[in-house]
């Protein structure tokens, strides 16, 4: 209760006289301050929803497909009547009648060949499923790309983690060597190479926080800045993730992949726009209704007109349409050959970084310590130099950094798997 008082007096003091308040006081408030605010913590989960909720390009995306909508409903439409006035003067051959006022009006309507409008309308259809598509492409790849950035930051972070290890305990080594070298049981150049072991660890090790926050500034820059100041990635790395078999995943990437369904929807399309094109020949029949009154004569009239098809048989926009479809056709065969070849290349690199995370973390890694621990004993026993344990540290380290780029490099090919078969599609897990 009494350091509850004090603490009001000296803000009270302090807002009246502006004395600064006692530094224990000051980190206090510090530490209440972050402890009442702390760095918030986010999972690939909860990045995935933030990217997905503001990234621009998947707005755009999302626009791209209303008015992919608004399309549709403007090929359904159907063409407005034509209304026309007409209003003269009657004047008689040379007679004895007065000139006297004419009035006529007539009343159209345009009737579309049902083969070009259904021919349309299946091309906005086609175009539609297209936008969504497309949309379901541009979030397919955003997801695989906050997976990526995710892991890559993860990788940068361990590695700075490990350095940070390594740093430690080369400063220890260094401080031994440099006892031995003052009380002359080492040479001087042992206290240099110790020095230069140290601060190449010390570079290695800023030079991955860095690229670890640029990883993360990526991330927020596909968040188009919107994650929270000061947060902190909640992930790891997933060694335990299941070999899938390679024809499953050439089959689901055939039926799953949007970028593929996106262009056999653009072959629907061009298509539906040749039928179109086709039948444009005949573009349909106008009805019409006419009606004239004069002072001794009303005139009533109905009629039908045509376009008949004698001087442009529409070869050049129909010859237009038929190398779109052939365009439209190659794109989506070679497409789908890229593809399997694609998936087998991600599969390989999936087996290959497997193989080698078992044979680093199972094998090598474990001989590495061994030795380093061998090389440390006979250091303090005075059997090797130090340029053996530093040598040994060097090894050791090497081959973490291996294991770390191992196990990216799986999380890497297993991503590039899913984005392949489609699965960030609607499933934004990791």
């Amino acid at each position: 209760m009494k350091r509850a008082f004090s603490q009001l007096a000296w803000i009270c003091l302090a807002l009246f006289t502006g004395v600064t308040a006692p530094s224990g006081f000051a980190q206090n408030a510090s530490s209440t301050s972050t402890q009442a605010h702390p760095s918030p913590e986010l999972s690939v989960e909860d990045l995935t929803r933030i990217v997905l909720e503001h990234n621009p390009i998947l707005r755009a995306s999302q626009s791209s497909l209303e008015a992919a909508r608004a399309g549709v409903t403007s090929a359904a439409a159907l063409g407005n009547p034509r209304l026309e006035f007409q209003q003269g003067r009657w004047q008689p051959l040379p007679g004895p009648l007065p000139n006297q006022s004419a009035r006529g009006w007539s009343l159209s309507q345009p009737i579309e060949n049902p083969s070009v409008r259904g021919a349309r309308m299946d091309a906005a259809e086609s175009g539609l499923r297209g936008a969504d598509r497309q949309l379901a492409v541009t979030r397919n790849d955003l997801v695989a790309s906050v997976h990526a950035r995710v892991y890559e930051a993860l990788l940068y972070q361990s590695e700075a983690a490990s350095l940070s290890e390594t740093l430690t305990l080369l400063e220890q080594v260094r401080e031994r060597v440099r006892v031995r070298v003052e009380t002359g049981e080492a040479a001087r150049y042992e206290i240099i190479k110790a020095d230069a072991e140290v601060i190449q660890a010390r570079q290695r090790k800023q030079t991955a926080s860095l690229q670890a926050e640029q990883a993360l500034l990526e991330l927020n820059r596909l968040a188009a800045g919107q994650l929270p100041a000061g947060w902190k990635l909640r992930a790891r790395f997933m060694d335990d993730a299941l070999m899938p078999e390679l024809a499953l995943l050439q089959s689901q990437a055939e039926r799953l992949n949007p970028e593929l369904a996106a262009l056999r929807h653009e072959l629907d399309r061009a298509q539906a726009q040749l039928r179109g094109v086709q039948a444009s020949r005949w573009p349909g029949i106008e009805v019409r209704y006419s009606e004239s009154r004069e002072p001794d004569v009303r005139l009533r009239m109905w009629g039908l007109g045509v376009q008949l098809p004698l001087l442009d048989q529409r070869a050049g926009p129909i010859a237009e349409a038929q190398a779109e479809v052939e365009r439209a056709r190659i794109r989506l065969e070679g497409r789908q050959s890229e593809l399997r070849q694609q998936v087998l290349i991600a599969w390989k690199a999936l087996d290959m970084a497997r193989l080698r995370v078992e044979a680093l973390s199972q094998g090598v890694l474990r001989e590495a310590e061994a030795a380093l621990r061998v090389a440390e004993a006979a250091y303090r026993f005075g059997e090797r130099g130090i340029l053996d344990v530093l040598d040994a540290q060097r090894v050791l380290r090497g081959v973490r950094a291996d294991l770390l780029q191992a196990r990216f490099e799986k999380q890497a090919a297993r991503i590039a798997l899913e984005q392949l078969s489609g699965q960030f599609v609607n499933d934004p897990r990791p």
